[in-house]
């Protein structure tokens, strides 16, 4: 019986405190319970702020380290404020821009008529070697066989298709002293005839450069070199018309070259290129400062394992 007694005050004291407690607990009202869902609500909404803020910090962060490859045209100052456009090309239009540039200097073409080759292909193809087109049109200028332009072979070669746009143009009566898009449109009889005019200050640009008239004025970064998918001589002969592209050059051949080489540096293997005191390589993607200037031309040839600017 004692124990019996003892376990039910027991009992009988756990419910009393239970009781107590709940007593004690406070009784929200139904404004109290939603401020407080309110600063819950509150709560979670900024720590899933702050989440998505990390998140595109670090997303942004992680691609500035990999850099997209490409090529940049850096114009002359504008003469009022002093401040030079700069033009992005892809690799790929920057080596169809230093092949058409070229071209036209190996036929003794002026700066004029690659500005005008310039523009025509930006506005046809974008500098892209389409394999097809309006019609029957293909490549860098967007050429049509059945204009007797050439077969499609020929025409999807962009030695060949420069030398037909340089020769066609020279054979026009005053193209020299035209415009750009008056000039272009003298060869293509494009149906939008004033197009050609959008990419003229881009167009001079690159031809200023690959000319050799700017130095150091195209360079390409992030551009991975390797073993050379093209023979150099083999390009350099076509291309240029000659294969002694190392040793001194007048000033404005010399950057031809150097930026020619620079142009298809993925696709000739070179991975570093000087001329008169400036040099370009495929690790840091840009020329540096000027040093002596010697008029000097050298190249290197990369050994076969990739090289890269920063990744």
């Amino acid at each position: 019986m004692g124990g019996g007694i003892r376990a039910e005050v027991r009992v009988t004291a756990l419910v009393d405190a239970q009781r107590v407690a709940h007593s004690r607990s406070p009784i929200l009202t139904g404004k109290e319970v939603t401020v407080r869902a309110a600063r819950r609500g509150l709560i979670v909404v900024v720590v899933f702020g702050v989440l998505i803020v990390g998140s595109v910090t670090a997303w942004v962060r992680f691609h500035r380290t990999i850099q997209v490859p490409g090529c940049t045209v850096t114009a002359s100052p504008d003469p009022s404020s002093g401040t030079p456009a700069v033009f992005t090309l892809t690799p790929q239009q920057a080596d169809n821009a230093a092949t058409i540039a070229a071209v036209g200097g190996r036929l003794g073409m002026p700066a004029h008529a690659v500005t005008v080759a310039l523009a025509t292909a930006l506005q046809e193809s974008k500098l892209r070697n389409l394999p097809g087109g309006d019609r029957d049109s293909l490549g860098l200028f967007q050429q049509r066989p059945s204009q007797g332009w050439g077969s499609s072979a020929q025409i999807l070669d962009p030695v060949y298709a420069a030398t037909a746009f340089y020769t066609r143009l020279s054979a026009q009566p005053g193209w020299a002293q035209l415009s750009v898009t008056e000039a272009a449109q003298l060869v293509q009889r494009s149906a939008a005839p004033l197009a050609y005019a959008q990419w003229e200050s881009e167009a001079r640009a690159a031809a200023s450069a690959l000319t050799g008239q700017s130095s150091a004025a195209l360079s390409c970064h992030s551009v991975t070199v390797g073993a050379p998918s093209t023979d150099l001589v083999a390009i350099a002969e076509s291309e240029l018309g000659t294969a002694v592209l190392s040793g001194p050059h007048p000033t404005a051949q010399g950057w031809a070259m150097g930026t020619w080489l620079v142009a298809h540096a993925a696709r000739v293997g070179v991975d570093q290129v000087t001329f008169d005191g400036r040099t370009w390589t495929a690790v840091s993607g840009a020329w540096s400062q000027p040093g002596v200037a010697d008029g000097v031309l050298s190249l290197h040839r990369s050994t076969g394992s990739p090289s890269a600017g920063p990744q």
